[in-house]
């Protein structure tokens, strides 16, 4: 399609439109990091620790360093000016004393071929004293019990001076998290109806289908670049520097194709400042890339969580409290997994009209593998407990459990005691599409007659929502993204965004929102995303932000180019801007449609006149949210995304196996943008959540992950997905591109609170732990299971 060619319809908003890196994916032509290759690269591989808990008594890496085609073999010894990582600055990339986790990484090497690097790594000699091993966040908390980050931690610095860079936890508590709104006293006197439970929300890895990966090179200036799979390409910049000392504007970052994100590639990692070590140290590109069974050890996790939930009502059905407490396994250091709680207490605060809520929690350090952020960041955890409790409730005054809801679920312009501002909210109507297309209220009354029927297979529905940021959230000084935006003399549109391509579609969306600006065919748009040196700053890919900061970014450079070709037109045709339009490549008269002249033309008129123009324009867009006070009120978001999923389930009552067979799911997104991709992040959101609620459990035993592998990790498969009935709620949000929200996050949230939902309207049994493996259900059905206990103290 050229300039003159019109656009499908009369606009692109809406459309299902394939994404614009397909037809290169589809056909094998994506070169990802794997796939790329420097001259002289050579190969690094990371020696990891042999025990949980121990003291490094000595490393003899001399072995090594003798092995033909072995170019560099470091250990912390190497690096007397090594800077910690991770959210508290708790973490070595390579440890000095002592190992705290079978992921500590000892030493590595960088070698002509992995083959050479990986026999390099068996001839390293370490000498361990073991030390006790802390299982558990529960034994962590037990009166005696060892102390992981007991010593502060203490780095050299360039100049010479020390600097205390992390605090010591006497404790082995990493962070807390404490909110309270309204009176939790006056909430549990004014009920009519309490619950308890304890949950146990279980440990699930990212899985991406390519896993971590780095190459890192100094040019002969000693400038570094980096190609990296990095989320926040320009927040790692600076931390790089830092952990460097070197200027951030001297390091580069080019993104290759991402082979899944999901939020695993937030953090910096250990992998990524080794690669650079090893660069710095031969002067030679080196390339570090997992295998398999290294991404499912070494890789951040979805964080577990003990939670234990009180929730209360009157008789009438209105919601009076929720007193919540929390014990997250921090695992050995302190990634973004700590923090989820920031998003946690939004759904416990929020989700419905709470008048008074209690949320205490903390992050405690053990002998597991930390964890990181993940798809729905702590809000599949908090929505379970939540929406577990709406249906107790309910149950308990004897009301259907869609009418609780309802009764309960805030309107547009409310205000929560958190601060958050739903200027736009399509949570009741999300509640009845999916009620009514599940034919919810009909199956859920009669399937809870049938628990005591003779046939052992069982049918139940279940039902949750649940609450999400959905334009961003305001946790750094900024959340804005820039774009910059050139036409040349063909019309031929480049857009520049500092927005990242991770596999979301975000491209295609972002020339959607351009083209609709320009009136021109996506086929006239090539987006640039890819490298810090050429794109302007973004925050990064997280928080479900990028359709809706990105967009309207996108949107403000591309009428900056409009108004400057309008005003180059009402110059041509001796009019005013505003009587014309832009539309199928051709300026038009807006009263009459009448053509009068393409825009590529227009454009040429302006390059070649005597006082030469060129159409290229620039935007920055920051979101109109806050940042949160001490007491972790404001309104962090620019917008905010709804959801309610109806399923149906079927369960085995002789086996505990558990078929999800439909799921309704009605997501308030604002305005569909682009119809295919929405479906497919809805889709894909939908099968997230099924293996987090069925199949998926990273098995950590002692501390030791016992299935780092595709064959016992158990992903759900294709036959396994059910059948999807998807409706877009569109509230058109006046703030978001288009009326668009973010939706990146939202299907994957609420799966698992509404298959347990299922699971007891199948059965009357009600299970608190995840994942429904057969087993669990199975036990769970004859009361033999293991139950969750709240066996921490406050």
């Amino acid at each position: 399609m050229n300039v003159r060619e019109k656009a499908p319809g009369d606009t692109l908003i809406g459309k299902r439109i394939p994404k614009m890196d397909a037809p290169q994916k589809a056909s094998g032509k994506t070169r990802y990091v794997h796939d790329i290759s420097l001259p002289g690269q050579l190969h690094a591989k990371i020696l990891r620790s042999a025990h949980a808990h121990a003291r490094i008594r000595s490393i003899d890496v001399s072995e090594a360093r003798a092995l033909r085609g072995v170019h560099a073999v470091i250990t912390a010894d190497d690096l007397p000016f090594q800077r910690p990582i991770g959210v508290t600055k708790d973490h070595l990339p390579l440890k000095r004393d002592r190992v705290r986790s079978f992921r500590d990484e000892i030493a590595a090497v960088a070698a002509d071929t992995e083959e050479i690097a990986e026999a390099a790594l068996r001839l390293i000699k370490v000498d361990y004293e073991p030390l006790p091993l802390v299982a558990t966040a529960e034994d962590a908390l037990r009166p005696g019990a060892p102390v992981l980050h007991g010593e502060d931690l203490v780095c050299v610095n360039r100049n010479g001076t020390s600097e205390v860079v992390h605090r010591a936890a006497p404790d082995n508590v990493a962070m807390t998290f404490d909110y309270s709104q309204g009176d939790i006293a006056r909430g549990k006197t004014e009920s009519d109806a309490v619950v308890e439970d304890v949950f146990w929300l279980h440990y699930v890895t990212h899985c991406c289908m390519g896993v971590s990966g780095v190459i890192a090179e100094f040019d002969s200036n000693g400038n570094l670049t980096l190609y990296s799979n990095s989320q926040v390409p320009f927040l790692h910049r600076r931390e790089f520097g830092e952990l460097l000392g070197m200027d951030p504007g001297r390091i580069r970052i080019i993104q290759p194709p991402i082979g899944g994100g999901f939020g695993s590639k937030l953090d910096i990692y250990p992998f990524e400042p080794i690669a650079i070590y090893l660069a710095q140290i031969t002067q030679r590109p080196v390339k570090l890339v997992f295998t398999r069974e290294e991404e499912f050890m070494a890789s951040p996790t979805r964080q577990p969580v003990l939670l234990k939930m009180r929730s209360g009502c009157t008789k009438d059905g209105i919601l009076t409290f929720r007193d919540v407490e929390t014990v997250h396994d921090n695992g050995a250091y302190t990634s973004w997994g700590a923090t989820t709680p920031f998003v946690m207490m939004q759904t416990i605060s929020s989700l419905y009209r709470v008048p008074n809520c209690n949320y205490h929690t903390r992050a405690i350090y053990s002998n597991n593998p930390y964890a990181g952020s993940f798809r729905g960041y702590g809000n599949l955890q908090a929505t379970f407990a939540v929406e577990a409790h709406m249906d107790r409730l309910a149950e308990a005054i004897g009301m259907d459990p869609l009418e609780f809801r309802l009764k309960n679920a805030q309107d547009p312009g409310e205000v929560t005691p958190q601060g958050m501002n739903f200027k736009t909210c399509g949570f009741k109507d999300c509640l009845t599409a999916a009620a009514e297309r599940g034919d919810y209220q009909r199956k859920h009354r009669e399937n809870a007659v049938r628990w005591n029927e003779p046939d052992p297979i069982k049918r139940g529905v279940g039902m949750a929502s649940m609450l999400h940021v959905g334009g961003g959230a305001k946790i750094y000084q900024s959340d804005g993204c820039g774009t910059i935006l050139k036409l040349d003399d063909f019309a031929h549109v480049t857009l520049i965004t500092g927005a990242s391509e991770i596999g979301q579609g975000s491209e295609t969306v972002l020339a959607q929102l351009v083209c609709e600006e320009l009136g021109l065919p996506l086929s006239c748009v090539t987006v640039v995303n890819n490298d810090t040196d050429v794109t302007p700053w973004d925050v990064g890919v997280h928080a479900s932000r990028t359709t809706f900061i990105a967009g309207n970014s996108a949107i403000g450079a591309a009428r900056k180019a409009k108004d400057k070709i309008l005003a180059a037109a009402a110059a041509k045709f001796d009019g005013k801007a505003d009587e014309y339009d832009l539309k199928g490549g051709v300026v038009i008269d807006r009263t009459s449609g009448k053509k009068l002249i393409e825009i590529d033309k227009l454009i040429r008129s302006l390059h070649f006149s005597e006082k030469a123009e060129l159409v290229m324009t620039t935007f920055y867009y920051e979101p109109p949210s806050r940042h949160q006070d001490k007491k972790f009120k404001g309104d962090v978001s620019a917008a905010y995304a709804w959801a309610s999923q109806v399923v149906e389930v079927e369960v085995d009552t002789r086996t505990g196996v558990v078929r999800l067979l439909k799921v309704n799911a009605a997501h308030d997104v604002g305005r569909v943008i682009n119809r295919l991709g929405i479906e497919g992040q809805i889709e894909g959101g939908i099968v997230m959540g099924q293996g987090y609620a069925l199949t998926e459990d990273l098995i950590v035993d002692h501390a030791v992950v016992r299935n780092p592998n595709f064959r016992d990790y158990k992903l759900v498969t294709a036959p396994e997905i059910p059948e999807m009935d998807i409706t877009f709620i569109e509230t058109m949000d006046g703030e978001g591109p288009q009326g668009a929200k973010g939706v990146g996050e939202a299907p994957a949230i609420c799966v698992a609170a509404a298959v347990a939902n299922a699971i007891y309207n199948a059965t009357g049994v009600r299970i608190t732990g995840l994942p429904f493996t057969p087993e669990r259900v199975y036990r769970d059905l004859r009361g033999q299971a293991k139950q969750p206990v709240w066996d921490v103290s406050t």
